[in-house]
């Protein structure tokens, strides 16, 4: 749900980038023209940002402090039960093979042995390794572990396997990771934020995360999670660690609220010293305005520049340009420097773009830009 880069090993991918970034950065020959584009941030800059949370986190801050200082005005809830999530791992085409089941379908399993999902039309049918059919499962097969079960391909998992046919495809099966929403949150936070980082910020992230799953539907078939950025990054048991484990432990089924409902706590890697208020062109959220973000400086990517040649601007912003480029003119940015909406000025005339149009156009790794066009 995140717009969500990964922020797996964040401080690596950033520097990475940073480096990627300056060797691609094109020379400026003599008489020519260079676009010089200075910019913040890395991500959408909406609520919490990473490394921000990492500073306050590095000097003592509380994980509640730091989840009220990101989301305005709300509160902190600890549910009586843990609800289930369900993320969808993959989509295979033919049999999904798994082994550490207790059960499936109202029939007992042998958890060392091996079992298949086999897809009949628009039902599920389970079967032994060898093919034999143990049962017919109707639309949905559901197969519980006593803690991990392992899925030939995919990885070891909490909680249980769902096999559930496609709508888009007659031979294939929605492979689902049914689980309570703590363990979710163990096998997603080191995959989202580095398992050293302080353990407050460590707390914060475990919560945030949680309540993102709890307050996300992407209205899949089966499922309401991807376990990839569209939703949160997600891994399972292989991406699990002690101090992660425990920052979860210690939050166990908190969640953040605003006005009585599990609050949508989005968050992004940098944010360049401030975040912004909700998303372009989406109706407000109260809890998701504009904050100074102080400790924002930590990251690789609090400034950055970029240089483009007269040739790249005119080839990368084509489908929105008229002509050859001339200048741009931001008409509005957000409660954050972010750019909202802005002018490409062509020698053929003038057409409006987004800000996130234009940043991704670009590869910018921010909206929060700012141009000056060089001659040489």
């Amino acid at each position: 749900m995140n717009e969500l880069s990964p922020m797996n090993r964040l401080r690596a991918l950033a520097i990475s980038l940073t480096i990627a970034a300056a060797r691609t950065m094109p020379a400026a020959a003599s008489g020519s023209v260079t676009w010089v584009v200075k910019g913040a941030g890395f991500g959408h800059g909406v609520g919490m940002g990473a490394y921000g949370a990492y500073g306050y986190g590095k000097h003592g801050a509380d994980y509640r402090k730091i989840l009220h200082h990101y989301y305005t005005g709300v509160g902190l809830r600890t549910l009586k039960r843990p609800p289930l999530v369900r993320v969808l791992l993959a989509t295979r085409r033919g049999d999904v093979s798994f082994t550490h089941s207790t059960g499936a379908c109202g029939r007992k399993l042998n958890p060392s042995a091996t079992y298949r999902a086999h897809r009949r039309g628009a039902s599920v049918r389970l079967l032994t390794r060898s093919g034999r059919l143990i049962a017919n499962c109707g639309r949905t097969l559901h197969a519980d572990s006593n803690g991990v079960i392992a899925i030939r391909g995919v990885g070891a998992y909490r909680g249980a396997l769902e096999a559930i046919p496609t709508k888009s495809s007659s031979g294939s099966l929605n492979v689902v990771n049914a689980l309570n929403v703590n363990n979710y949150s163990r096998g997603s936070l080191p995959g989202e934020i580095p398992p050293l980082w302080p353990t407050q910020t460590l707390k914060a992230f475990a919560v945030a995360i949680r309540s993102i799953a709890l307050s996300s539907d992407v209205g899949g078939n089966g499922f309401e999670l991807y376990a990839d950025t569209r939703t949160q990054v997600y891994g399972g048991v292989k991406l699990e660690s002690k101090r992660t484990d425990a920052a979860v432990k210690a939050t166990n089924s908190q969640v953040v609220t605003y006005r009585g409902q599990i609050a949508q706590t989005v968050y992004s890697s940098s944010s360049g010293g401030i975040t912004e208020s909700g998303f372009l062109g989406a109706p407000d959220v109260p809890y998701l305005q504009s904050v100074k973000d102080p400790y924002d400086y930590l990251s690789p990517l609090h400034r950055w520049t970029f240089r483009f040649s007269q040739a790249e601007m005119n080839s990368r912003l084509g489908g929105y340009l008229k002509g050859s480029l001339r200048r741009i003119q931001v008409t509005k940015r957000g409660d954050s420097p972010r750019i909202d909406y802005a002018k490409l000025i062509g020698t053929r005339g003038t057409t409006t773009i987004r800000g996130d149009s234009l940043a991704a156009a670009l590869g910018l790794y921010d909206r929060w830009a700012y141009f000056r066009r060089v001659v040489r």
